[in-house]
């Protein structure tokens, strides 16, 4: 073999290496001031481009002094209401230079309006902005849950974004297809290759459809098309997975679209490794499978990452700190400039064993879109339920893999004896949690900006906004308009959603079941059994999403779970008030209700239903569920919360077994 087929070398001859892939950490809490101080230390320890995380009201579209968004201020992101916040937040960070990527769906035009004003403010050429928007609406009517308005107007959104793009921030990305998010889901590999290009595909259909194009323009949309993807520890597999992905599209852009150059045609994506297979028991154990992960999309030349973050080895637990985020920027630190990863040719290519499970892959995956195509394409298959219920599917059948010992996850159902980690063993208990006061900072920079801000203007851009989206026009000119006039986020989607509306997708849970069958279940539904012949009737449970989280896949399997066990149960899906859940379980005559919040609002959302119950005069048992740090067990317990489940809560029919007790008032461990 000549050595030239095996080592990479430069045009003079000389040995080389492929350059690095951006690092990134996903970041951004408490409030505008505290997330630039976090970014700016992350930038000078070595991390090459920004990934920023929105707290759940500016994802969803409200301003931080709304009632529904008080508990959620900073807890999973930066809040940002108005220009100003996106003048502390990148205080010193020069954002020409920068290559910022923002995880913002439903109000992702407001926030691009927001970058565009803060450029030209500080009189940047906004031609040189580099980043993009993730923007995949599609996904979050599926996965995610921070949808504002119905599919038909978000995809309108997205293709004035595009339109807007091309021609005043080349380099920007206006969407970014997320399949991350599908696989935290459930998702198989087969499906999250089909749902993911499927979406890509009615993203293209609609720009062609806008007609706003000449084809040479048409091919560079397609070239600023990026994708956001998830790395499971499944290595070999998710490496064959992204091979695939490369290969159909591929054949989309080039077959179905037309597009003639190579460079368009190109699958550009960034990966986030897997948050759903990391547990809270035996924490640690979480470094390497984010490692092994890493693997599977930075091995593989041909198949490797343009842009890479990881999450924390505590991610299960809580947020993670900053030591917490440093450790995984040093893990990519150390396997892209301490190995010889970088200095070789693609070391798969060849291999029959990769080419027959890519072909595999493939050939399902087309399958599937084929059905999808059938429906009339994604919006379709959104609106008629049908990718959403298949995730649902296939996370119960993940799940009861797992009950079942199937699939073997390290310390949770297997080899669950093991010394404590140390790395728990701090004051702070291993996570970050966010001051309560440091909301009234947030709220004080919005206070001061409303009460300072030109209020004719206000409205007058406000006005155009609305007119614009009566009449069809490309609103990224208002909405960069209304960015300037220190328009706050809450008033932006307020505008849209009077002339939208908003939008509910099916909950997918409906029809599902649980391949689950043990002598627990036998035990559960004995139990059930025996209440129904003491009352009349099932136990029956509310399963309630309160606040804006729309992390859905824990309610989900509990209302299928509940379903498996006996229950009759009451979902409604995501976004409901503490109000709402608690009517509804009044109304129902319910025997329980189970909350399911995994934002780190569970404390002021607990009071508020207990101040709900009170209100009734209710006494209905409340169990929550999610993602709860050890030291809040107490408060909510004071609170009257009955019983609290975690991650490590696993076992779907002990679950339903200590519900079952509390509902017949046996008393259960907590």
């Amino acid at each position: 073999m000549d050595k030239k087929d095996h080592i990479l070398y430069d045009k003079s001859g000389n040995p080389s290496k492929e350059p690095a892939w951006i690092f990134r950490t996903y970041a951004g809490h408490t409030n505008a001031k505290e997330s630039n101080e976090l970014f700016r230390k992350n930038l000078a320890k070595g991390q090459t481009g920004l990934s920023i995380a929105f707290d759940l009201p500016t994802q969803c579209g409200y301003s931080s002094d709304h009632a529904i968004a008080r508990p959620e201020i900073g807890k999973v992101g930066v809040p940002i209401n108005t220009l100003e916040d996106f003048r502390i937040l990148f205080d010193q960070i020069p954002i020409e230079e920068m290559n910022t990527s923002m995880t913002i769906n439903g109000t992702s035009m407001w926030l691009l309006s927001l970058y565009v004003a803060l450029a030209e403010e500080r009189g940047e050429d906004v031609s040189k902005l580099q980043g993009t928007t993730q923007n995949d609406i599609i996904k979050e009517y599926l996965a995610r849950g921070t949808y504002i308005f119905p599919p038909e107007h978000s995809i309108r959104i997205i293709v004035d974004m595009y339109e807007y793009c091309l021609k005043r921030i080349p380099k920007w990305n206006p969407s970014n297809i997320c399949s991350y998010h599908l696989q935290e889901a459930g998702a198989t590999p087969v499906q999250e290759l089909a749902f993911a290009l499927a979406t890509g595909m009615a993203i293209l259909d609609a720009v062609k459809d806008r007609n706003c194009f000449t084809h040479d323009e048409f091919e560079q949309c397609v070239g600023r098309i990026s994708f956001f993807v998830n790395a499971g520890i499944r290595f070999i597999e998710e490496m064959c997975k992204m091979r695939a992905f490369s290969d159909m599209w591929e054949e989309i852009t080039k077959g179905i679209y037309e597009v003639k150059s190579e460079k368009y045609r190109r699958f550009r994506y960034g990966v986030q490794v897997n948050s759903l297979g990391l547990t809270e028991e035996q924490p640690e154990n979480n470094a390497w499978r984010i490692l092994i992960e890493a693997l599977g999309v930075t091995l593989s030349r041909d198949a490797r990452c343009r842009a890479l973050q990881l999450p924390a080895w505590n991610e299960a637990l809580s947020l993670p700190r900053p030591w917490d985020q440093q450790w995984s920027l040093r893990l990519q630190q150390v396997l892209a400039y301490e190995t010889d990863l970088l200095e070789y040719p693609d070391l798969f290519e060849g291999s029959k064993v990769v080419e027959s499970k890519v072909r595999d892959l493939i050939d399902n995956a087309n399958k599937e879109i084929a059905k999808i195509k059938e429906m009339g394409g994604a919006i379709k298959a959104i609106e008629n339920g049908y990718m959403k219920a298949q995730l649902v599917k296939s996370q119960a059948e993940r799940l009861a893999k797992i009950n079942n010992d199937e699939l073997i996850i390290v310390g949770k159902n297997k080899w669950k004896e093991g010394i404590p980690s140390p790395l728990t063993n701090d004051p702070d208990g291993g996570i970050f949690k966010v001051d309560p006061k440091s909301a009234e900072q947030t709220l004080k920079v919005l206070a001061d900006v409303k009460a300072k801000r030109d209020s004719k203007k206000v409205e007058e851009t406000l006005a155009r906004l609305e007119d614009d989206a009566r009449n069809g026009k490309n609103l990224m000119f208002a909405s960069v308009e209304c960015a300037k006039a220190l328009v706050t986020t809450g008033e932006w989607s307020d505008t849209l959603r009077k002339v939208f509306g908003e939008y509910r997708p099916s909950t997918g849970v409906e029809g599902q079941k649980l391949n689950l069958e043990s002598e627990k279940v036998v035990g559960v539904r004995a139990k059930v059994e025996k209440f129904l012949k003491s009352t009349g009737a099932r136990p029956k449970i509310v399963v309630g999403k309160p606040g804006l989280d729309g992390h859905s896949n824990g309610a989900e399997m509990i209302a299928v779970s509940a379903k498996h066990a006996g229950f009759d149960v009451i979902y409604s899906g995501i976004r409901l008030t503490p109000e709402e859940i608690v009517q509804s379980a009044v109304e129902e005559n319910a025997n329980v209700i189970g909350v399911s919040i995994l934002s780190g609002s569970h404390v002021e959302l607990a009071e508020q239903i207990f101040a709900e119950l009170k209100h009734y005069k209710a006494d209905i048992p409340v169990v929550f569920g999610g993602i709860i740090p050890q030291p809040d067990f107490d408060k909510l317990h004071k609170i009257g919360v009955k019983a609290i489940f975690t991650p490590k809560d696993y076992d779907l029919m002990d679950v339903m077994d200590r519900i079952i007790d509390i509902v017949s008032q046996v008393p259960a461990s907590v």
